[in-house]
């Protein structure tokens, strides 16, 4: 009964240093969630990973035109530190870039345009924050 002990201990402590990491596979190297491209104007173009995307929750929906007006929901409006207003607009699935607008009045949840990016263009409501994070370095990470 006791040798039965000992080889029941043994077989436990060689067990838990297996799961413990000794038996584990190698990890795969970490998918970069944001790539960064620093553009001529002074601008980034940011493309994300699908797992950033997806994790962010990133929405986006179109500019449109109602008679002249051009119009953006107000989510997507974003500050910069001086008070400069933009909006990220979506070149291809998963890339954005920031866009200057320029907002006449903001009515309700719509933000409508004396300048900005025409209708049709795909705008950030979801995520436009953390893309202006990642796009300045906020976070870590650059």
């Amino acid at each position: 009964m006791k040798r039965t002990f000992q080889f029941l201990l043994v077989g436990l402590v060689a067990g838990g240093l297996l799961v413990a990491g000794c038996g584990q596979a190698p990890s795969a190297p970490k998918e970069e969630a944001v790539h960064v491209e620093k553009l001529d104007n002074g601008l980034s173009k940011l493309t994300l990973s699908q797992h950033a995307a997806l994790r962010l929750g990133v929405q986006t929906v179109e500019v449109r035109e109602d008679g002249s007006r051009t119009i953006i929901p107000y989510a997507a409006v974003i500050y910069d530190a001086q008070g400069a207003t933009w909006a990220y607009a979506a070149s291809e699935s998963l890339i954005f870039q920031r866009a200057p607008i320029a907002v006449e009045d903001i009515t309700g949840d719509e933000a409508i345009l004396s300048d900005g990016p025409p209708a049709g263009t795909q705008v950030v409501i979801v995520g436009a924050a953390e893309l202006y994070g990642a796009e300045i370095g906020v976070g870590g990470g650059h």
